[in-house]
């Protein structure tokens, strides 16, 4: 049976040009009844004739037609070039153009948008969803966006009623004739508007902040009722007519490869079993049902082989522990090239009235999401390719799937369903993504092949946030305050992991927390020392922030305690020529209900302390103070307090939303988090030995928003960095040992 998507004509046209035929597109969900616009995930909006035409000369963010559709019932449907995985994004895009648009957030339907040069809207073109970007690069864009297509609706209307446009205004949803008081919905405009010509982007007039009716107020979330009823699609969820299922069991260490597969002949004849595959590093299994091929993969009895000399991949050697490499970060040789220095360093600890010197340690950690790793790819006879897979940067990954096939871009259609998480976890990362075996094995079997990583393998290869061991000094004046300050960071940073070390070159994601800081030390020197990590490293939520501000803003409170200040009035001495940053901290102090650091008896008898941090990540700023107590030897945080400046604001609820988001993946770091390695292979392969943060331990968490209306910045990754400090001071100044060294699960401390 044939079946069309709902809004779409079996005569209209996709971006690929072919028709909307689904008995041979068609993606089944997993729950029957899901919305039509989850069935056309990736392929794009209908082709008209301005549809059809290309982008040309026209800036991206600039082409309505690839972004817009207007439904005859008045709902819009919006491909947002920023992907959504639980941050709010697709909200936070239906309120910016909605405002200009002059249409309810509420009746945007909202997808990803798929690959393609319309959806380079960031600052300098491009777009990958990561680092806090996506509203602050794209906001005056997606605003100019939707006032052009407001601009199309009131061309339209203007020649359908015969009446000059300076006559027509909008309000939401429809085009009023001012004199006459006559509306047309949108609906019945936007077949005729969404044809015209997009004017010149430089003749429409964006709003009056003041005007504002959506921007900077707490919207619902428009993808809530979706997730809640189990109708939001996620790649796992996706299935295509034909596909078989696949399971991996990869090599124990990377770098290994396949010798034999012992019990091949029993592999094959367990039940459901299609065919057993040799890949990089692994093998693979596919059945009819994924849990024929899980039990089967994991039967496998495989000798695994050495890699040759000529290698590329990264090597986990036999030998290697994180113990050992910890030890080896802390004592590597050499002072690093320099990221920033500022006045006379030697100077400055030449004539100290007192240095401190300490070194402090960050661990590996996990991105742990909740869903796993998934792809499904299928070859079509027209000699195109479709994979639907998570991930952060469309274009990305459909270039690096053209270098794998052969294939060009244009017959590689990415599908980006939603992300069940993001963490930096669905970036490019080789050997760590399952898409590219998913391809392959889809090539050698002719059938659409979706595979799934269990948890175990999903542990093996899931790249790690880098270990840093960072050594510094401090040095003080005879009254006890800093003048000095150096710290030097033995690490490898993500993104030259990724694209390369390049020796007497800082790796900027390395040394973020430590570099960017506004505290006014009159002498300071920030290094990195770079040493490689044999783990395969990847970016995590807020990148170098999230280890380096708990390693800063713990030593700064060391300095304090040596120099007899208190840690907050020390801040605040350090702050004094900055404004915004002292409307801050006293901001967070206030929220509190008053600076107490302790320790303390509550009303409850406990005894408790308060720690306070800052961080300035992703062109935010944050501080937040913890209270804690000592429960059964463990840190119990009862509350934690956060104010944020992000200079402007879209939507405060999910500011709100994204702050308790980051408070509970900083506390599940700085509590728990370990991902430890002995004889080369992962001590956890799975939640029962590589525990976060449970509901039980989740504090109260208050969160107040400073809008300065300074350049706006970052919201989903910045309450993170300033989390794990600030309970790491509380606990030093409770149990009066210095806190070094993440996770505090790792000490045992007296009640």
């Amino acid at each position: 049976m044939t079946e069309l998507v709902k809004g779409l004509s079996g005569e209209e046209a996709l971006p690929t040009g072919e028709p909307v035929n689904i008995s041979r597109r068609k993606l089944l969900l997993a729950s029957a009844g899901a919305t039509a616009g989850a069935l056309v995930i990736g392929f794009g909006l209908p082709l008209g004739a301005a549809r059809a035409q290309g982008p040309g000369a026209m800036a991206p963010g600039t082409r309505v037609p690839a972004f817009l559709e207007i439904r005859p019932d008045n709902m819009v449907r919006f491909l947002s070039p920023f992907v959504e995985g639980g941050q709010g994004i697709f909200t936070a895009m239906a309120q910016i153009v909605g405002e200009e648009l002059d249409a309810d957030p509420a009746s945007f339907i909202v997808e990803n948008a798929p690959a393609g040069d319309d959806y380079g809207v960031m600052e300098g073109g491009g777009r990958y969803t990561g680092g806090s970007q996506s509203v602050r690069s794209s906001y005056d864009t997606m605003r100019r966006l939707g006032a052009l297509a407001r601009q199309m609706l009131l061309q339209a209307a203007s020649a359908s009623l015969g009446v000059p446009i300076g006559q027509l205004t909008t309000k939401p949803g429809a085009v009023v004739h001012t004199a006459s008081g006559r509306t047309m919905a949108y609906g019945s405009l936007a077949a005729k508007a969404l044809d015209l010509p997009v004017p010149d982007p430089a003749s429409v007039k964006l709003k009056d902040p003041s005007e504002f009716r959506w921007i900077g107020k707490p919207v619902e979330r428009i993808d809530v009722y979706e997730k809640s009823v189990g109708k939001a699609i996620f790649a796992i969820d996706c299935s295509v007519d034909g596909m078989l299922h696949a399971a991996v069991q990869h090599a124990p260490r990377l770098g290994l490869t396949v010798g034999t597969i012992r019990n091949e002949a029993q592999l094959l004849a367990m039940k459901g079993v299609h065919s057993v595959h040799v890949l990089p590093g692994a093998v693979a299994v596919v059945a009819e049902r994924w849990w024929n091929a899980k039990r089967a993969a994991e039967a496998a009895q495989v000798d695994w082989k050495e890699p040759g000399p000529d290698s590329k991949v990264r090597y986990m050697p036999a030998d290697f522990s994180t113990a050992e490499f910890a030890e080896k970060l802390a004592t590597a040789p050499g002072d690093g090239v320099d990221a920033e220095k500022e006045g006379d360093i030697a100077g400055a600890f030449e004539s100290a009235g007192k240095v401190v010197s300490a070194t402090y340690y960050s661990q590996y950690v996990r991105h742990a999401q909740l869903e796993p790793p998934s792809a499904l790819a299928r070859f079509n006879q027209d000699g195109s390719l479709d994979v639907w897979l998570p991930n952060q940067a469309p274009e990305m990954f459909r270039a690096d799937i053209s270098a794998r096939t052969g294939l060009e871009p244009e017959k590689i259609n990415i599908h980006s369903p939603l992300l069940g998480g993001f963490f930096g976890r669905h970036f490019l990362y080789e050997f760590a993504n399952p898409y590219p075996q998913a391809i392959e094995l889809a090539k050698e079997v002719g059938r659409p092949i979706k595979l799934i990583w269990s948890r175990e393998e999903e542990f093996l290869r899931d790249p790690v946030r880098p270990m840093a061991i960072v050594r510094f000094r401090g040095a003080l004046d005879a009254d006890g305050m800093p003048v000095a300050l150096e710290a030097v960071s033995a690490c490898e940073g993500p993104t030259e992991a990724l694209w390369g070390h390049q020796d007497g070159k800082v790796d900027e994601s390395a040394v973020e927390g430590l570099t960017g800081k506004s505290y006014a030390f009159p002498n300071k020197r920030i290094a990195q020392l770079y040493v490689q990590n044999p783990a395969m490293i990847g970016y995590w939520r807020s990148v170098g922030n999230s280890m380096n501000d708990f390693l800063y803003e713990t030593f700064l409170d060391e300095l304090a305690d040596e120099g007899g200040q208190d840690p907050y009035e020390l801040r605040l001495h350090l702050l004094k020529e900055n404004a915004r940053l002292t409307t801050l901290l006293k901001s967070v102090v206030e929220l509190s209900g008053g600076w107490k650091r302790g320790p303390f008896t509550a009303v409850d008898g406990t005894k408790r302390a308060r720690g306070i941090a800052m961080a300035s990540p992703f062109g935010s700023h944050t501080a937040a103070i913890a209270e804690v107590s000592i429960e059964h030897g463990e840190v119990k945080v009862h509350d934690l307090w956060q104010s944020i400046d992000p200079g402007k604001i879209v939507n405060p609820a999910i500011i709100e939303a994204q702050i308790n988001s980051a408070v509970a993946l900083g506390l599940s770091e700085v509590l728990l988090e370990d991902a430890a390695y002995e004889k080369g292979m992962p001590l956890a392969r799975n939640y029962d030995m590589y525990p976060i943060l449970p509901p039980h331990r989740m504090p109260r968490v208050h969160v107040r928003i400073v809008e300065s209306g300074e350049k706006m910045g970052g919201i989903g990754e910045p309450g993170l960095p300033a989390v794990p400090p600030a309970v790491a001071n509380a606990v030093s100044q409770l149990t009066g040992r210095r806190i070094r060294a993440m996770p505090l699960s790792q000490f045992k401390f007296s009640s």
